[in-house]
């Protein structure tokens, strides 16, 4: 995940792993833990950090409960996805549907920033060193959607998939997601793989349909 969607910087401070996203939100800003840790290497971590947040695991349920009795919250637990390429390849987009592209053109940005992700999460895009593109999705002659895709290894993330909402359940997505596999497949991926909140319900349903599975979770404390 940090490979396709890479902070601005990343620090060792003891056990824990700093990160700066310059604005990118909190997949590239939180810290996390990368060895044993002792009271004072928490407190340490806290101190470094103006917003102190850290991103949990499934390996790190003591560092959950420390932080849970430190009064920090639980925000946006995710789920990782994924599928074979070959699976979802089976179906190509529908013919002039979707459109890879690198750097991403004007109408992408304005569609990503209609869904919130603005210059700064662009940047972050900028910032993935491997194969990656951005594909434009269209519907009724217009453009409707829009997504991030970039490999580390074999391995593809999809990242930032915004449809706008009066192209919502009309198969855009759907074309985005088998294109963004097509694109992988032509790099050498033999995964494709994206991360979502467990409170997007239709985002997960629609992974489901085309026969994604939960592979992972974690989610964030925030003080």
């Amino acid at each position: 995940m940090e490979a396709t969607w890479p902070p601005a910087r990343r620090w060792p401070l003891g056990p824990f792993a700093l990160r700066d996203g310059a604005g990118g939100g909190k997949r590239v800003s939180a810290a996390s833990a990368t060895g044993p840790w002792l009271s004072a290497d928490l407190d340490a971590a806290e101190a470094a950090m103006d917003a102190p947040l850290f991103l949990i695991g499934p390996q790190d349920q003591a560092l959950d409960m420390e932080l849970a009795a430190r009064e920090y919250t639980v925000i946006d637990p995710v789920l990782a996805y994924a599928a074979p390429v070959a699976d979802l390849v089976q179906m190509l987009p529908k013919r002039m549907t979707t459109f890879p592209h690198w750097p991403p053109m004007q109408i992408a940005r304005d569609l990503w920033a209609e869904g919130g992700i603005g210059p700064a999460r662009v940047a972050v895009m900028h910032r993935a060193k491997g194969a990656k593109t951005a594909i434009l999705g269209r519907a009724q002659d217009r453009a409707a959607g829009v997504a991030f895709v970039a490999c580390d290894g074999d391995l593809a993330m999809l990242h930032a998939l915004e449809v706008s909402p009066a192209f919502r359940r009309q198969g855009s997505a759907h074309n985005i997601l088998r294109a963004a596999a097509l694109w992988a497949q032509d790099q050498g991926a033999t995964t494709l793989s994206l991360v979502v909140t467990t409170a997007n319900a239709p985002a997960r349903a629609l992974y489901t349909s085309v026969g994604m599975q939960v592979v992972g979770h974690y989610h964030y404390r925030q003080k």
